[in-house]
């Protein structure tokens, strides 16, 4: 099963046929993976945070988005790139939904309430390799912050 998501997933074809909706979703799912691994540090809180947002995006249990984010997990390991990976994503993706990736992709990156240089670089790589801009993924970026009650960067005590 893996494998031939895997091959539908990196194939390159001439003109590719749209990703059925569930393989869109382990790829966006793959995609937090690799956001949360981004740092060398994939903690239970992203695990957990990947999970949530699966469950929501996907109308999944917390079990059922458990168990995609283990067969994103399987699939991020073995995925080439991140280029390849999010074109593929872009392909066969709608702007409005890309937009809600970056979101998504925001809400992993900041799961365990910390700043990490490495998580945010490839956020902001994500966002201009799936056409989101960087005003639209900073406006997403600063909503998820104040949705996770994080204080707005930029602001000094």
């Amino acid at each position: 099963m893996f494998r031939n998501l895997l091959s539908r997933l990196f194939t390159e074809e001439p003109n590719p046929a749209r990703l059925a909706t569930q393989d869109a979703e382990v790829a966006i799912a793959a995609l937090m993976v690799r956001l949360a691994r981004a740092d060398d540090r994939y903690s239970r809180a992203e695990q957990e945070r990947i999970d949530h947002v699966l469950a929501r995006r996907c109308g999944l249990d917390l079990q059922e988005a458990a168990e995609r984010r283990a067969a994103a997990e399987m699939i991020e390991a073995e995925a080439p790139d991140t280029v390849r990976f999010t074109r593929h994503i872009k392909d066969r993706i709608a702007l409005e939904d890309r937009i809600g990736v970056i979101s998504a992709l925001w809400e992993v990156a900041y799961a365990d309430q910390k700043r990490s240089s490495d998580e945010e670089t490839l956020v902001r790589l994500v966002s201009g390799l799936l056409g989101v801009t960087d005003r639209d993924s900073a406006i997403v970026r600063q909503r998820v912050r104040e949705d996770l009650g994080l204080e707005p960067i930029g602001r000094t005590a």
